[in-house]
């Protein structure tokens, strides 16, 4: 499917936080690649939770975990996160900060105890909430292009075409090529109709500025069976919120040209809510094992988006025509909103793990997460909506991995030590661009427990690479190149009642 609008478009980075992308097959990666939720005592540990329980964190991860409570509780956990990100561009390299507080958790748990016939000796029914993707982010570059203007994209786009295609109902109504239309930025070429030219021909200054907001959350209904403390039963229902936006503003400057300058401003807002299911199992075979399996649904969404884009353009008083009837000065002009509307399904999850406990003194666990990125499909119920297109991009750029998480915690008196480390594999199935878009992460924390209240503690350090293009070209595509971190701080209050 070819949208009007939103055409400007750049590679998804690897960065589970962040996303630098509008294109359908780029947005499926960004809503299917989602953080490890949880508690801070989770967090702190670097996400290991598969084989674990008695944490709200297991209603998300794997509902048999909550088998493993033996009194109800009431937590929440606010949050703060830092990223920074370091474009460069044409070798000249700018850094971008961004902050925000957030709740990224919240649980009510409800355990009561059975009677034990059958091995049944209690259940627990939990209410939770976690953030598992947070797409607030700023990063901006500036330099002199010595190759290309994003004028020639919208040549390259509307070749082929009749002028006729930028009239309403046209193919390249309402995009940001019609933009550059209405701002004279092209032409048809009188030697052949479907070629275009424009008068502008020097290479730019080009500077932009990316502002991305937004999370990815997820309610869950779960409930966790205790068959004799030694199998541990669960199933939950995923009732997930998705919210983003993007703001970009893209500019370029030139010197001895008829054209001053241009601005280009993009909008686009996501909004859409999605279900899945998760079935999971906790064997604990001696006391001192536990190994866990859960199996996660794809996730069905259903999303709305409105793209919104606008142009200006300063002349230096040109002589469009050459005959003195329209001279160009400021010139400016927007596009109606496009609203989408339409389904999107991100791949299943299949999570490994297992932990072994260290007496009374704490434990060292492992997970590993099976998810098919190149899974994720798009649909409409609209009569002459295809995407087909996107569905084959996704299938040939994504591939299958396999996520780690190790941690352990180290437990002396009412005081628990935490550390941990996770690690994200490059998803695409070919390296983009000389970038390897794997994200590695280091964890640790601290908490203090009694029987009427417990505090955790963690902070969690992320890294990775990737890429940003402001326009596509057949050759020699600008590029911006992104060193990115992020530090997330998170505090769990727990009240067992």
């Amino acid at each position: 499917m070819k949208r009007m609008g939103t055409l400007l478009a750049g590679i998804a980075m690897a960065l589970p936080w962040v996303v630098q992308a509008q294109s359908f097959t780029e947005t499926a990666l960004l809503f299917s690649r989602t953080q490890t939720g949880g508690s801070a005592r989770i967090q702190g540990m670097g996400g290991v939770q598969t084989s674990l329980g008695g944490d709200y964190s297991s209603a998300f991860s794997n509902p048999a975990g909550l088998g493993m409570f033996n009194r109800s509780e009431f937590t929440i956990s606010p949050g703060f996160s830092t990223a920074n990100l370091q474009s460069s561009y044409f070798n000249t390299s700018v850094s971008e900060n961004k902050s925000n507080l957030q709740l990224p958790g919240f649980s009510m748990v409800f355990q009561n105890d059975q009677d034990g016939r059958s091995g049944f000796l209690s259940g627990t029914f939990a209410v939770s909430y976690n953030r598992v993707n947070s797409f607030n982010q700023t990063f901006s570059y500036q330099a002199n292009n010595p190759t290309s203007s994003i004028i020639y994209y919208f040549i390259s786009d509307a070749d082929g075409y009749a002028a006729s295609a930028f009239n309403t109902n046209g193919a390249l109504n309402n995009t940001v090529t019609w933009l550059g239309y209405q701002n004279f930025l092209l032409e048809e070429d009188p030697d052949a109709a479907t070629h275009y030219y424009s008068v502008v021909g020097g290479f730019p200054f080009q500077s932009e500025n990316v502002q991305y907001k937004g999370y990815q959350g997820q309610w869950n209904l779960s409930y966790g069976a205790n068959l004799s403390d030694k199998v541990f039963l669960g199933a939950g229902l995923g009732l997930t919120t998705l919210r983003f936006s993007s703001k970009k503003t893209f500019r370029e400057s030139f010197e001895g040209e008829p054209l001053n300058s241009l601005l280009l401003e993009e909008n686009l807002n996501i909004r859409g809510s999605g279900i899945n299911a998760t079935l999971g199992i906790i064997g604990r075979p001696i006391d001192l094992i536990q190994v866990g399996f859960s199996y996660t649904t794809p996730t069905l969404y259903s999303i709305t988006d409105v793209y919104s884009a606008s142009m200006a353009t300063n002349w230096n008083n040109y002589d469009y025509y050459q005959d003195g009837s329209q001279f160009l000065n400021s010139v400016s002009d927007q596009i109606d909103e496009v609203v989408s509307e339409y389904s999107l399904k991100t791949p299943g999850k299949v999570s490994v793990g297992a932990a072994v406990f260290i007496g009374t003194n704490g434990f060292i666990s492992a997970d590993v997460d099976f998810v098919n990125y190149s899974g994720a499909r798009y649909s409409s119920g609209i009569s002459g909506i295809s995407f087909s297109g996107d569905n084959d991009d996704i299938k040939k750029l994504y591939q299958p991995t396999a996520n780690f998480r190790l941690g352990g915690e180290f437990r002396h008196k009412n005081l628990r030590f935490r550390l941990g480390g996770s690690y994200m594999p490059d998803p695409f199935r070919t390296e983009q661009n000389n970038i390897n878009r794997a994200v590695t992460s280091y964890s640790g924390g601290v908490g203090y427990r009694t029987k009427k209240f417990y505090a955790d503690f963690a902070l969690v350090f992320a890294e990775g690479q990737s890429t940003y293009r402001p326009y596509r070209l057949n050759t020699n595509s600008p590029i911006v190149n992104l060193d990115g971190t992020r530090t997330f701080g998170m505090v769990t209050l727990g009240f067992p009642f």
